[in-house]
């Protein structure tokens, strides 16, 4: 996704434009040195989730971020190879203390609407982000900044009272227009559903319950996009979006681990498309609401982690597609501790901790009870991703076996969100973060965060971690940083106010008459706007 700070957002479907890391295990992009690319054709995706809301500063879904990544740039970016870049800003210069940073901004830059990108877009899009009247989950990062200034066009200064080691990569934010939201109530903008921004795609339509439909802006400032438009279309069933995708009526989707090894291992699949396969940056969880009085000892959710055999869920799930999660960051990565407390299958250890904790069988039902209440609870997921599905459905069976009671609901998306996840409606639920390239994790753990629609919704809190979090992104130092992560790690591992279930491989498929995809350590949607399909194999014509 362009959106690179460490925002971290709900995971519902890993898109084209997903930030994931890793090398092509699949199928070569295709293409040959002598096409020459040619403008034309529209892309068409499938998604599991519709968008809520195309302000990003308002969202937090995957579906909306990465629709808002082709409308908004930031001020920089990352590019393929993980190196901050410049996006809006040509360039900028960090004072010798660390705690000033300068950006210079590109010229002739437009909105959608014509008007002209200036520094008092980027000023304003602070000033809204910090204003307490605004929702959003993302204030953090620039609640750090002790003076923000334009003192021209052309220049935007940020100030910090001490070292902030995000800081350039918070203002990869999508910026926002002021003259459209100033003065304004940015909850009830137009914006939300007809979003004008400077990037690559312009907003054209948005069909509720169907479709998003974006076209390429020929005037963008790195250039004209080959492909001339984007659909997203919204298909709640996975099952439905596979056919669909067979019958050519989407050209890319993320293939389900069945798919991916022996849905598509035809004829028809590798001569119409290609498929992709690399470690995403994301992992998938069954979270806890701490506030519940069953989950209010960490015996008990250390019991279920031993409970829960998390390889053969990987096994039969993911169809050997993934690695064991033991935190939140990606095995392989600079960051990431494999020194942390295990939890290997060990149902009888698992019952022994239940029976410390007060738990057993006493009317001989097959459930544990305590003081007259038996062990049950409900897990919630969202609808249409069948891999989270059969991993409650795992976990109900293994929970089973020591005497917990679990029932399983699924929920479609929206209500799933809105009506549960951010009104904290829920025993436990199963979910996906991304994982950002900058390891601040502090709007999903730090104790702050757990106010209505933010993002530590399980409601966690200790007092020594949100100190880490704090002198891990207050240091540019980064063997203290390491030093603080690595201490986290270990604290929600004996803690375990999630179980880290795993991190799956990312799993696109891509109509092979689309040239241009490249794998990088980023993903492969860095380059979209250098994505074409030769002349003789365009399929849609885009309508003005």
């Amino acid at each position: 996704m362009r959106r690179i700070s460490p925002i971290i957002f709900l995971l519902l479907f890993v898109g084209v434009f997903s930030s994931c890391s890793g090398g092509d295990k699949g199928l070569s992009p295709g293409g040959t040195a002598s096409e020459t690319p040619a403008y034309g054709d529209i892309i068409v995706e499938g998604s599991i989730g519709e968008a809520s809301n195309l302000i990003p500063l308002l969202a937090s879904d995957a579906t909306s971020h990465g629709i808002a990544g082709l409308v908004y740039n930031g001020l920089v970016k990352y590019d393929k190879n993980l190196k901050i870049v410049g996006d809006l800003a040509e360039s900028w210069a960090v004072s010798a203390d660390g705690l000033s940073i300068t950006f210079h901004l590109r010229k002739k830059v437009r909105w959608h609407d014509g008007r002209p990108f200036t520094s008092r877009d980027v000023l304003y899009t602070y000033r809204v982000t910090v204003d307490p009247r605004t929702p959003t989950a993302y204030a953090g990062d620039f609640l750090k900044v002790k003076k923000a200034e334009a003192p021209d066009d052309y220049t935007f200064r940020v100030t910090y009272d001490k070292p902030f080691a995000p800081a350039l990569s918070s203002w990869s934010a999508a910026i926002l227009p002021r003259h459209l939201l100033e003065g304004t109530d940015i909850t009830r903008s137009a914006l939300s559903r007809r979003p004008v921004g400077t990037g690559p795609y312009r907003f054209k339509e948005w069909t509720g319950g169907q479709k998003i439909v974006l076209v390429s802006n020929h005037d963008y400032f790195e250039g004209r996009p080959y492909i001339d438009g984007y659909i997203i279309r919204f298909i709640p069933d996975n099952a439905t979006m596979f056919l669909e995708l067979r019958a050519g009526g989407i050209d890319r989707m993320g293939l389900s681990p069945l798919q991916y090894k022996r849905q598509t291992d035809n004829n028809l699949f590798q001569k119409n498309y290609r498929k992709y396969r690399y470690l995403s940056s994301s992992y998938t969880y069954l979270g806890y609401n701490l506030k519940h009085p069953l989950f209010a000892d960490k015996q008990i959710r250390q019991a279920i982690a031993y409970a829960v055999d998390r390889q053969e869920i990987i096994d039969g799930v993911l169809m050997g597609l993934g690695k064991i999660a033991t935190g939140p960051f990606k095995p392989g990565t600079w960051v990431y501790n494999p020194n942390v407390r295990d939890y290997p299958y060990d149902p009888e250890k698992a019952k022994a901790l239940l029976a410390r904790a007060g738990w057993s069988d006493s009317d001989q039902d097959g459930v544990l009870d305590k003081e007259g209440r038996m062990f049950a609870f409900e897990i919630i997921t969202n609808q249409g991703n069948d891999v989270r599905a059969k991993t409650a459905e795992i976990i109900q069976r293994r929970l089973a076996e020591i005497g917990i009671r679990v029932k399983i609901r699924i929920i479609e998306w929206a209500a799933f969100v809105n009506d549960f996840i951010n009104k904290r409606r829920f025993d436990a639920t199963i979910l996906g973060w991304t994982i950002p390239l900058d390891p601040d994790i502090y709007d999903v753990w730090h104790s702050s965060k757990t106010g209505p629609e933010e993002l530590n919704f399980v409601s966690y809190s200790n007092r020594e971690v949100d100190s880490l979090i704090e002198k891990g992104r207050g240091t540019f130092d980064i063997a203290i940083r390491k030093r603080c992560y690595d201490r986290i790690q270990e604290i929600l591992a004996d803690e375990q106010p999630y179980l880290f279930l795993y991190v799956p491989d990312a799993l696109p498929i891509i109509s092979a008459r689309v040239r241009g995809v490249e794998v990088s350590p980023l993903g492969i949607g860095h380059n979209f706007i250098k994505w074409y399909v030769p002349k003789a194999e365009q399929k849609y014509l885009m309508k003005p």
